[in-house]
């Protein structure tokens, strides 16, 4: 019956659905069929009788039940992939000879067969032509038979072209001429068969890695609602003193061009942003006052006017204006600075990335963004990029006259970091347990830490964490700030009791208090 517990020889409890198999003694089941037995009948010290049974299950149903019990043994591997029908009694015999043989056991005659379906070996009608024509061979009708005889099919002539076969009981993977052919090209031997080559029509060059990493970033940007920009590989030589970029920066080493179209296009580009923010300029000029813009290209970092330049594949984009497009239904709400981290958490979580980190920036280190509201894009130790508000005075230097919003990414550093491997994460069987926790904790200490640790302590049980509240201000001590998030808590194996989070809750707090210096609030 669904819903009914079963536990399994493991030792754990498993739920049971209705149309699972399952072996009964009579009075109560004793085994998932196929897959495992259960507790209650499992061999002790004690046992003095044993009754064997041999079978043959369905493999589709042996698959099914196994994995929704996420139960994967040796029984059900070798039930998915078929076992002889006919081979029951010989099993059932041997093992019988086995016990007595090395356990010292009493053998007890008579077997009881049950075979409610008697499975027949279909035939199966083989060319001995459309054979040659698919392996690239000459054999005969009769070498094929001859072939297939050896392995105890059994084999009898149509006419000169055709053979009926007829596989063995224990070969349940033959179903089809296909099947056959295969086992003629094995067992005459893939090295006698001559080499050719197929005619191939035309030539197509794979795409190189850099081509398919960044038509993977702008099919993701176009899914985030972004819009691409193409702008010219030339800018201004003005353009790092109107970002604010430091003397020291790689961004400073400019390739001049000998014969630029026009003064505004006199180098080579070492950032994306400028790019950006001209064409946010046109577009407010045309009264598009909501944008959100990205561009994927190169950057070129030189290396002496007449050596070739350093370039860099880069992708940036910048969001400005509102976060919806205005509706009477809705409020008018400016998009900020989580609206497009949020989009460059989704891209990176698309591309595969992993370990992605966000750090607050200090001043000394931002440029063209606002101190206080950029952070560094970070895979472990290695640095992808950056995100923040446009800094006030590249704004002016831009002649724009509304907050936006940019991040850029170095796609050569994320390229090797770039992931097509996909994990299926089964539906949760029981249910979850939130709790939130608030702690007064220094300004400086980030959000971030206080999840990662939280993560860390209860590793198996802490589903999600997440932040929902912070403040500073009022009747908050002198460099302090509150912070508050939610923690779910969740069991894949058992539905958690409410003393086991209460006691797994407090001690996460604990750990808390003592880790970052923090205390409740009063």
């Amino acid at each position: 019956n669904t819903g009914e517990k079963f536990t399994t020889l493991d030792g754990k409890e498993r739920t049971l659905e209705g149309d699972m198999l399952m072996i009964c003694d009579g009075e109560k089941p004793v085994a998932v069929a196929g897959v495992m037995g259960g507790l209650n009948s499992e061999i002790e010290e004690t046992t003095s009788r044993v009754l064997i049974e041999s079978a043959c299950f369905d493999p589709t149903s042996v698959r099914r039940t196994a994995k929704r019990l996420g139960l994967g043994t040796d029984a059900s591997h070798r039930f998915e992939r078929g076992v002889d029908p006919d081979g029951t009694l010989t099993a059932l015999n041997r093992a019988a000879q086995l016990m007595v043989a090395v356990g010292g056991g009493t053998l007890v005659g008579g077997v009881i067969d049950e075979r409610p379906v008697v499975i027949e070996n279909k035939p199966v009608e083989l060319s001995a032509d459309a054979t040659n024509r698919l392996l690239g061979t000459s054999l005969s009708r009769d070498e094929i038979a001859e072939i297939l005889g050896s392995v105890e099919f059994g084999v009898k002539t149509i006419d000169e072209d055709r053979l009926t076969v007829t596989p063995p009981s224990f070969r349940v993977d033959v179903a089809r001429p296909e099947d056959l052919m295969e086992e003629v090209a094995r067992l005459r031997g893939y090295n006698n068969i001559r080499v050719t080559f197929p005619v191939i029509p035309a030539e197509a060059n794979r795409p190189t890695e850099t081509m398919m990493a960044r038509n993977r970033v702008k099919d993701r940007m176009a899914a985030f609602g972004f819009s691409e920009v193409i702008s010219y590989s030339f800018i201004g030589e003005n353009a790092c003193d109107r970002l604010r970029i430091g003397d020291k920066d790689p961004r400073r080493r400019m390739l001049g061009i000998r014969n630029p179209i026009t003064e505004d296009q006199g180098v080579m580009r070492t950032s994306l942003i400028p790019g950006l923010l001209e064409t946010m300029n046109r577009n407010l000029a045309w009264q598009n006052r909501t944008l959100r813009l990205f561009e994927v290209g190169k950057v070129f970092l030189s290396n002496g006017q007449e050596s070739l330049p350093e370039e860099i594949e880069m992708t940036g984009g910048l969001w400005t204006g509102l976060r919806d497009e205005a509706a009477w239904h809705r409020k008018e709400t400016p998009c900020d600075f989580y609206d497009l981290k949020g989009v460059v958490e989704g891209l990176l979580e698309q591309l595969g990335v992993g370990a992605v980190q966000y750090t607050a920036m200090s001043g000394d280190d931002c440029f063209y963004t606002r101190p206080g509201h950029t952070a560094r894009i970070l895979s472990g130790d290695t640095e992808l990029g950056l995100i923040g508000e446009v800094h006030p005075e590249v704004l002016k230097a831009f002649d724009l006259k509304q907050t936006a919003f940019v991040f850029e990414l170095n796609l050569d550093r994320l390229m090797p970091m770039i992931s097509d491997e996909k994990q299926a994460v089964p539906l949760p069987r029981f249910p979850a347990v939130a709790r939130d926790i608030s702690l007064i904790v220094d300004r400086n200490v980030e959000a971030a830490e206080l999840i990662e640790a939280v993560r860390a302590a209860e590793r198996d049980l802490v589903e999600d964490v997440f932040l929902f509240d912070v403040y500073e201000g009022k009747n908050m001590p002198a460099g302090k700030k509150s912070i508050s998030f939610r923690i779910i808590y969740r069991s894949h194996q058992e539905t958690l009791e409410d003393d086991m989070v209460t006691a797994m809750h407090e001690e996460i707090a604990t750990m808390l208090l003592k880790r970052f210096d923090a205390t409740f609030p009063t």
